[in-house]
C-alpha cells in the first residue's frame, strides 16, 4: 500500500508539468446532474461533491443543465466530466476522467478509494482521494491564440490576361476590383504543401517513451507524460503476465528478468519490443 501511494505521488510531480498547460486550453468544467453508472441525479451526492471540489482549487465548473451563453454555443471552450463507479461489495472506487467535446480522454485521475460504510461519507471520501491528481495543478485559463491570417491584395496588370488563359485555363477563385482607375484581386486559390509528416512505427514511439501504469479493473492502463492511454493491460493467471491489444494486434506484455517486454505477431512473424514501465 505504501509502495502504491509513493508512486501515485512520483506520478503527480511528473506530470504536473504537462498537465498544468493542458487543462488551462479549457475555461469551464462541466458536470453533469445524472452520472452514467446511476439511474437517479447527484446520487450519493457525487455530482455536489465533485462541482464542490473542482471549484476548491479553482475552475470554473458548471451544471451541465446551467450553460453560459458562450459555452452553450461553443463546447469545446468545457471539458465534460465523467465519473467511473467501479465499487466492489468491501470497498467504494472512484475515478474522475475529463473529456473534450469531441469524446476525447484528457485527464484521468488515480483510483480513490474508501471503505466508510455510509454511502455519502464513502462517495465523499473517494473522490477526494481522487482528486490528488489535481493537488499539483495550479490552473488558470489561457485562450488558445488565433493567427491572422488576413493578406493585402496583390495588384497586377490584366493586360495581357485573355492571352495566358487561352493557353493554360485554369480555374480560380478570387476577390477582384476593377475599374479603370485600379484593378487587383486577391488570390483565395488553394496552393499545394510540399509537407511531408515524419511517420514513427506504434511500437518504436512505445519503446521511446516512459509509461506509468495506473490500475483499472482487472489491470493497468498505460500512459505516457500528455497523459495519453497507450495500452491497456488485462490481468492473466500468470503473475507478471498480461493481455493486450496492440494496434488491432493480440499480444502479451510481460515481465523477464526484472525487464518488461511487449510480444506480438506481425505479418506473420513474432516481434518483441522492450518497455519502460513504472508501476
Amino acid at each position: 500500500m505504501k509502495s502504491r501511494l509513493l508512486f501515485l505521488v512520483m506520478f503527480a510531480a511528473v506530470l504536473g508539468g504537462s498537465l498544468y498547460g493542458q487543462l488551462n486550453d479549457y475555461k469551464y468544467i462541466i458536470v453533469p446532474k445524472k452520472f452514467d453508472s446511476y439511474k437517479e441525479e447527484n446520487k450519493y451526492q457525487t455530482s455536489t461533491t465533485i462541482k464542490h471540489l473542482f471549484a476548491q482549487r479553482g475552475f470554473n465548473v458548471v451544471y451541465d443543465d446551467a450553460l453560459p451563453t458562450e459555452l452553450s454555443k461553443d463546447r469545446c471552450m468545457g471539458l465534460l466530466v465523467n465519473l467511473e463507479d467501479i465499487s466492489s461489495m468491501f470497498s467504494t472506487k472512484t475515478i474522475v476522467v475529463l473529456k473534450d467535446c469531441q469524446s476525447n480522454e484528457v485527464f484521468r485521475t488515480v483510483e480513490g478509494r474508501s471503505k466508510v460504510k455510509e454511502f455519502k461519507a464513502a462517495y465523499s471520501d473517494a473522490l477526494k482521494k481522487s482528486f490528488s491528481s489535481f493537488d499539483r495543478i495550479q490552473y488558470k485559463y489561457t485562450p488558445k491564440e488565433k493567427h491572422n491570417m488576413t493578406e493585402e491584395p496583390i495588384t497586377v496588370s490584366f493586360e495581357n490576361d485573355v492571352k495566358s488563359l487561352d493557353e493554360k485555363p485554369k480555374a480560380k477563385i478570387v476577390v477582384q476590383e476593377a475599374t479603370p482607375e485600379n484593378q487587383s484581386f486577391k488570390s483565395m486559390e488553394p496552393k499545394p504543401s510540399d509537407f511531408q509528416k515524419a511517420v514513427m512505427p506504434a511500437a518504436e514511439a512505445l519503446t521511446s517513451v516512459l509509461l506509468y501504469a495506473q490500475p483499472i479493473e482487472n489491470g493497468y492502463q498505460l500512459v505516457d507524460s500528455s497523459p495519453k492511454v497507450r495500452l491497456k493491460l488485462m490481468e492473466t493467471a500468470l503473475e507478471n503476465v498480461f493481455l493486450v491489444n496492440f494496434e488491432g494486434r493480440n499480444g502479451v506484455v510481460l515481465k523477464d528478468n526484472d525487464k518488461w517486454f511487449l510480444e506480438f505477431v506481425e505479418n506473420g512473424k513474432k516481434k518483441v519490443e522492450e518497455l519502460t514501465i513504472k508501476f
